[in-house]
């Protein structure tokens, strides 16, 4: 009996194989590969808190939901990737694979064009096409909110996050 694409795609172990790959990749190329070039091209400035530092904000800001959010992911503070894990926040896509994918096609929609994010939406695009019309929404959502790509990160960390989230939606920033 032959055996279709689709047949050996829809067993789950060949799937879930497909599945793990696709994220090591995604992981590879966004931390080992563009980050550290980016730091090298770009100069970025160096996030200027400590977790313990954030972790002393007042409920409800951004910095402090900044904090929580890394715990709640048991992820580390990088000091020069804390604003991507802002927008996460702000933007409420999570950090899978869905999520990073929905948090680029937005900053395109968005009109932040950078070699990154084209990287990612393309990556996105090609390896995960059951979320296309997630993809789809995230970037028509980009387009219809406030620009985001220059705000000053570090000076809104003190700010409420409900306000943050109210002034992208409503665009105006």
């Amino acid at each position: 009996m032959e055996t279709t694409i689709n047949q050996t795609f829809k067993q789950p172990k060949m799937y879930n194989l497909i599945i793990k790959l696709r994220s090591a990749i995604l992981v590879w190329l966004t931390h080992r590969l563009a980050l550290p070039i980016l730091k090298l091209i770009r100069k970025p400035e160096r996030f200027p808190y400590s977790k313990a530092q954030l972790n002393n904000f007042p409920l409800g800001t951004i910095g402090k939901e900044l904090v929580d959010f890394l715990e709640s992911k048991n992820l580390q503070l990088l000091p020069y990737y804390a604003r991507h894990d802002m927008k996460h926040i702000l933007l409420e896509y999570d950090t899978t694979d869905e999520g990073e994918g929905c948090l680029q096609c937005f900053m395109l929609g968005n009109g932040h064009l950078s070699f990154p994010v084209l990287a990612t939406v393309v990556y996105c695009f090609v390896s995960m096409p059951e979320y296309w019309s997630h993809f789809r929404a995230a970037y028509n959502r980009g387009k219809r909110s406030a620009p985001i790509a220059n705000l000053d990160w570090f000076a809104v960390l003190h700010s409420p996050t409900s306000e943050l989230k109210k002034g992208i939606e409503k665009n105006s920033l």
